[in-house]
């Protein structure tokens, strides 16, 4: 069975005020989680209306990450209070967590994104992580979320640099799906694949202008906030388990073992593992237009002020065996880089991330 959608989609400036009287149906005793302190206004008065309504609601925050530590403290809280759904608000560290202890206790999770940093909120998958936020592992869940509710005016609160991360994140869809999955004789899988060129195409069109609009309202950063929130999650909903992610998400989940906790966003990072990933296209598998794609890459990722290399992430490769360290971690069994089309071995990361974090280039 494959998941595709959340039953039910929100959208627009006064998303939250249409999807309370379904919200009211669904629940009777929901808990609110959240994390940042900084959402604390969100997230007060998600719980006011919702007592308004005469709902038996709770609230709990995470202390880690999408973190088994967590999850153990959230569940007893849920189970203890005899809860019946998860409001998940915030980023992807909550709407993941709130998906998995929601899939484990069978209730329903209703998501509520807080920024545009990630499609979280709509897919049916949770990245597991160390407290420490050391990625461990995704875990694929049964179904989407039972409702998502995606209000502009809460992702207006969200600092530009959530929506920079988020670009990042959702324009790996295309570079990594292209490549892992071009040859597969599914025709929903290719436009799935599809869809996320237009994604790629529409992010490099208005990112740059929807990252400098200061009021947050006009087209170009609606249609980008919608395209990193809502359409990057539809990519991965029709393309499934076999539109994957590949070099980007590998490198990511290698960088996060060795990183400072809680400095930099998930996009981020995933963003300097797109332009690692290309690399390793033009080295090791002849793609003609990866240097042409890198540089184009490198005009949108400075006009957002992303990283472009590791050690913009604060990490020197070159010291403390942190190049051996993010290409045994890249280059393990299981590893997202074995779905390249092309062998990839632990000597071909070291060469490439070294060659590339001492070369300056020209864009």
């Amino acid at each position: 069975m494959q998941s595709i959608s959340p039953e039910t989609i929100y959208r627009g400036s006064d998303a939250w005020g249409k999807a309370l009287p379904q919200i009211n149906n669904l629940t009777k005793s929901p808990l609110i989680l959240g994390r940042s302190v900084h959402t604390n206004d969100i997230k007060n008065k998600i719980f006011r209306d919702l007592k308004k309504s005469e709902l038996n609601v709770n609230s709990a925050n995470l202390q880690f990450d999408c973190c088994y530590e967590d999850i153990s403290k959230i569940k007893e809280i849920i189970l203890n209070n005899n809860h019946d759904a998860v409001i998940a608000v915030g980023g992807g560290k909550v709407l993941d967590s709130g998906k998995y202890i929601a899939e484990i206790l069978n209730i329903p999770c209703i998501t509520v994104p807080l920024s545009a940093s990630t499609c979280a909120g709509w897919t049916a998958l949770s990245n597991i992580y160390t407290k420490k936020g050391q990625f461990i592992k995704d875990v694929t869940l049964r179904s989407c979320p039972k409702v998502l509710v995606f209000d502009h005016k809460f992702i207006q609160t969200a600092p530009s640099r959530t929506l920079a991360s988020g670009i990042a994140d959702a324009l790996a869809k295309w570079y990594e799906s292209s490549i892992t999955s071009s040859n597969i004789d599914d025709g929903l899988v290719q436009q799935a694949i599809q869809i996320s060129r237009v994604l790629r195409d529409q992010l490099l069109i208005n990112g740059g202008k929807a990252f400098k609009d200061e009021v947050k309202n006009n087209s170009s950063w609606r249609n980008t906030i919608e395209a990193c929130g809502l359409t990057a999650g539809l990519v991965g909903g029709i393309g499934g388990e076999k539109c994957r992610t590949a070099a980007a998400h590998a490198i990511h989940n290698a960088i996060t073992q060795i990183i400072e906790p809680n400095k930099f966003l998930h996009g981020e990072i995933v963003g300097v593992g797109l332009l690692l990933q290309l690399r390793l296209e033009e080295m090791k598998n002849n793609n003609k237009l990866a240097d042409q794609s890198i540089k184009q890459l490198l005009v949108l990722m400075k006009e957002l002020d992303l990283p472009t290399t590791i050690s913009e992430l604060g990490i020197n490769v070159f010291e403390n065996q942190n190049l051996d360290k993010i290409a045994d971690f890249s280059c393990r069994d299981k590893s997202e880089i074995h779905f390249l089309p092309f062998e990839i071995s632990k000597k071909d990361m070291i060469e490439i991330i070294a060659s590339f974090e001492k070369q300056k280039i020209k864009i």
